[in-house]
């Protein structure tokens, strides 16, 4: 279940330099924006609807600084918490340059519990990084890396690749990224499909860019985690995941939107 919530966090992330400044100039998010998704599985070839993920994004102040903080909710419910409970929170602190400064998942998965914890600094041109995850009955874990690159979380990533423009990137491409996972600096995979139309269920149609998440497996094989749609316009708002898990898949649907900074011209009309 944690490749899906860590897609949330960078699905967009091929939208951006990685190698560049740590800040960027924010143009497609604005505080009230506000998203529901709809958490299906597929259990014994059956699809049930298994819960519920929401994200927004509300003004605060941390270190005397005006900032954003986004969290969102992933709440399975009672038709699949017999064989997989999920209640898990995700909170992240950004600058209003969208600059990452601080990350905090509570998870309780099936039944482990842990918390990660990232604190983010910038001197002398490099981005200092310190982790943390305590996970119920084990020994905390700590991390502190200084680096040259951007590091991000799973939400700061989100944040400031949906303002990045993606019209140079071809199909096949290939993009590689560092994130924070809460004990260590772990290099993601995304590969860009080229772009599809999706009909939602509420008969909805996107216009759609389409990327992978993709693992390697010891023999060097490409194996799919996740395939997912985003609107083709200024918000690019994720509107479909899919998601290949160890005990069989599951789909999120973008459920509502409120608060978009820009008009879903991605909507197909008929």
């Amino acid at each position: 279940m944690r490749k899906w919530i860590v897609i949330i966090g960078c699905i967009l992330v091929s939208f951006m330099d990685i190698k560049a400044q740590c800040t960027a100039q924010n143009e497609a998010i604005q505080v009230g924006e506000k998203l529901t998704y709809e958490l299906k599985f597929n259990w014994k070839f059956i699809w049930v609807n298994a819960g519920e993920a929401k994200m927004d994004l509300t003004a605060t102040t941390y270190n005397g600084k005006p900032c954003y903080k986004t969290e969102l909710l992933c709440v399975s419910n009672s038709k699949v918490d017999f064989f997989f409970k999920m209640r898990d929170t995700l909170t992240c602190i950004t600058t209003d340059r969208l600059q990452p400064q601080y990350f905090r998942k509570g998870a309780e998965e099936g039944s482990r519990y842990s918390v990660d914890e990232v604190w983010f600094d910038y001197a002398d041109g490099k981005s200092v990084v310190n982790q943390q995850r305590k996970v119920r009955g084990r020994k905390t874990i700590t991390a502190k890396d200084v680096t040259e690159d951007c590091v991000f979380d799973m939400l700061s990533i989100l944040l400031q690749a949906r303002s990045y423009d993606p019209k140079d990137y071809k199909v096949g491409d290939k993009i590689l990224f560092p994130m924070a996972t809460g004990r260590r600096i772990e290099q993601q995979t995304l590969i860009y499909r080229g772009k599809k139309n999706f009909k939602a269920e509420n008969d909805v149609k996107y216009r759609c860019l389409v990327f992978s998440l993709v693992e390697y497996n010891k023999k060097g094989k490409e194996e799919e985690v996740i395939t997912f749609y985003v609107t083709d316009d200024k918000n690019h708002l994720p509107v479909r995941l899919d998601l290949y898990l160890n005990f069989g898949s599951a789909k999120a649907f973008l459920k509502t939107v409120e608060g978009n900074r820009h008009p879903l011209t991605s909507i197909i009309k008929d």
